[in-house]
């Protein structure tokens, strides 16, 4: 249902939906598709039928699983925590039924002691949420898309019509320069390498540049980590230091 996180910007995952589909090439190597085809491997029902074998990896088939009996798992954590939700999905995927969304959302609205992190590569779905009202926004529950190089830049256009949210960016896996985005009204950037077997190399010139842009913007900048096939090895200091900001109303 749910488990701590290794990940540098987050404390726990939840999963209330598993599966997905490949929306663009930040996804080629995504590690959800060889984590899904474990899970379903050792028999994990919620992962059923999610993967499949192809040319020597696992990818996602497209379909989309349902967790109805996930949806309690933050009402049941006392302690406040920082919640990556659907990192094994999408939330807004297109077969993820609009119903559903709402039942995440009212999950969330009913925990303000949390911080729950959304990340979506389709983030027009999202947007077109908000705007007709079927979901709200709230402080506590940010909202974010993926933006891995400057073939995809324009997601940030329907991030930034939400409003009334905290708005975030992962620019992960970097594998192609952005020389220029308009940060304006984006609150948080997260920045980091691909890791895995087939992870490709990011340069430390992009990087630069979206440091620059968010400085120039007010954006707050999360360094994740420079990647690799050995990322903890490549660790995560940029010009000798580490980059840990996040939006002030959590530093607050």
């Amino acid at each position: 249902m749910a488990g701590s996180s290794e990940i540098e910007w987050t404390d726990v995952t939840w999963n209330p939906v598993a599966g997905c589909t490949v929306a663009s090439k930040g996804c080629t190597n995504c590690y959800a598709m060889r984590m899904a085809a474990r899970l379903q491997a050792m028999g994990h029902h919620k992962y059923e039928g999610t993967t499949r074998k192809s040319g020597g990896r696992y990818v996602w088939t497209g379909r989309v699983n349902i967790d109805e009996s996930s949806l309690s798992a933050p009402l049941e954590w006392r302690k406040p925590k920082r919640i990556f939700v659907n990192s094994m999905s999408d939330l807004f995927h297109p077969d993820v039924p609009a119903d559903f969304v709402v039942r995440v959302w009212e999950t969330m609205i009913a925990c303000p002691h949390h911080h729950f992190q959304i990340l979506t590569k389709r983030p027009d779905r999202m947007a077109e949420m908000f705007s007709q009202g079927v979901i709200e926004a709230r402080n506590h529950i940010w909202v974010g898309t993926s933006i891995e190089s400057s073939e995809v830049a324009e997601r940030v256009r329907h991030l930034a019509s939400v409003r009334g949210a905290t708005l975030f960016i992962s620019f992960e896996p970097l594998i192609g320069e952005i020389q220029d985005i308009d940060l304006r009204g984006i609150h948080w950037a997260i920045v980091g390498g691909e890791s895995g077997p087939r992870a490709r190399p990011m340069q430390e010139a992009w990087v630069e540049r979206l440091l620059e842009i968010c400085r120039r913007d007010d954006v707050a900048f999360f360094f994740k980590q420079w990647g690799g096939r050995n990322k903890k090895a490549a660790g995560r200091e940029l010009h000798g230091q580490t980059f840990d900001e996040y939006p002030l109303e959590l530093e607050a």
